[in-house]
C-alpha cells in the first residue's frame, strides 16, 4: 500500500512559479521543466458539448485549452477523459496523476439537500467523476481539484456545499462575471501544502457561487477568502490532495499548483513500476 506522499516544494514559492528539474533525452521539453523518463499522464475529466468547429456543428468532448495548456508546460501529457457513463477502474491504471477540472454544480442529491433554484447540475460529470475520484483514491493516485473539483471531493468524502454563496455572503465576489473570472484575496493556511506551493497570499481567479459548507473529515481547509469562505482544502495525510476554489488554469504565468501536481505524479509513476 502506498504510505505518505513524500512530496515537498524542490523551492520556496515565488511569484513565478517554482520548477522541478530532471533530464530527459526526450524532444522539446515545457519551459523550465526537464523529465529523467517518461512525462507522467494527467486525466482531465471533460463536458460533453454541443460545440462549433468548421462546418460541424456536434456533440464534443470538450473543455478549456487553458487546462491542457497548463499540463503540457509543468512537464505533463494530458489527457482528456469524457463523461461516458461510470468510469472505468482500468482506466487509472493508465494515469500518474488526476486534476478533477471546473464545471457545473454537484447534485445537491448526493449530499441530502433540496435543490436550490440557481443551482444547475450536469448529472453526467456527477456519475463518471465521483466513480472517477473514488478510483483515483483507492489507487492513491495524486490528485489536484479545482473549482467544482474540490466541490466533487468534498461531497465525495461526506462533506456538504453552500448551494449559493450570495445569500450567505451578502455578495457576489467570488461569482465572477458572464464567461469571465474576478480576483479574490486568499489567505493560506501557514505549514499547509497550498501555503508550501502557493505562498501566504494568493490573487485567485474565481468563478464560483458554491463552496463548501461542512468540510468532510478527510480534509483540512487550508485557505480562506475575507468572508471566510474556504477557498482551498487537502488531505491532512496520506497522497497528494489538494484542491482550490480558483481557477490556476487561467493564470499563464503562475503554474506552481500544477507543477506540484506533476511532480507527485512523477513519483507515483516511479514508485509504481518499481
Amino acid at each position: 500500500m502506498r504510505r505518505r506522499s513524500s512530496w515537498t516544494p524542490s523551492t520556496p514559492p515565488s511569484p513565478t512559479g517554482s520548477v522541478f528539474v530532471d533530464s530527459n533525452d526526450s524532444e522539446a521539453q515545457p519551459t523550465g521543466v526537464v523529465h529523467s523518463g517518461p512525462r507522467p499522464v494527467i486525466g482531465l475529466p471533460t463536458y460533453l458539448e454541443p460545440a462549433r468547429f468548421g462546418s460541424w456543428n456536434v456533440d464534443s468532448a470538450v473543455l478549456p485549452a487553458s487546462y491542457v495548456q497548463m499540463v503540457v508546460e509543468a512537464g505533463g501529457i494530458p489527457v482528456l477523459l469524457p463523461p461516458v457513463g461510470v468510469a472505468w477502474a482500468e482506466l487509472i491504471a493508465r494515469l500518474d496523476g488526476l486534476v478533477l477540472t471546473g464545471g457545473a454544480d454537484v447534485s445537491p442529491a448526493r449530499y441530502g439537500a433540496a435543490e436550490h433554484a440557481l443551482t444547475y447540475t450536469r448529472p453526467d460529470r456527477d456519475e463518471s467523476e465521483f466513480e472517477l475520484y473514488a478510483l483515483a483514491r483507492a489507487a492513491q493516485l495524486p490528485v489536484l481539484a479545482v473549482c467544482r473539483g474540490l466541490q466533487v471531493v468534498n461531497v465525495a468524502l461526506g462533506g456538504t456545499l453552500s448551494q449559493h454563496l450570495p445569500d450567505l455572503v451578502g455578495h457576489a465576489e467570488h461569482s465572477g462575471t458572464v464567461g469571465g473570472f474576478t480576483v479574490t484575496e486568499v489567505v493560506t493556511v501557514p505549514g499547509s501544502k497550498v501555503a508550501a506551493i502557493a505562498g501566504p497570499q494568493v490573487k485567485a481567479n474565481c468563478h464560483h457561487h458554491q463552496a463548501i459548507d461542512v468540510l468532510a473529515a478527510e480534509l483540512v481547509a487550508t485557505a480562506h477568502a475575507a468572508d471566510g469562505t474556504i477557498e482551498a482544502a487537502e488531505a491532512a495525510d496520506g497522497p497528494f490532495l489538494v484542491g482550490v476554489q480558483w481557477h490556476p488554469e487561467v493564470d499563464a504565468v503562475d503554474r506552481r499548483l500544477i507543477r506540484a501536481l506533476v511532480a507527485a505524479a512523477e513519483d507515483y509513476r516511479r514508485e509504481r513500476n518499481s
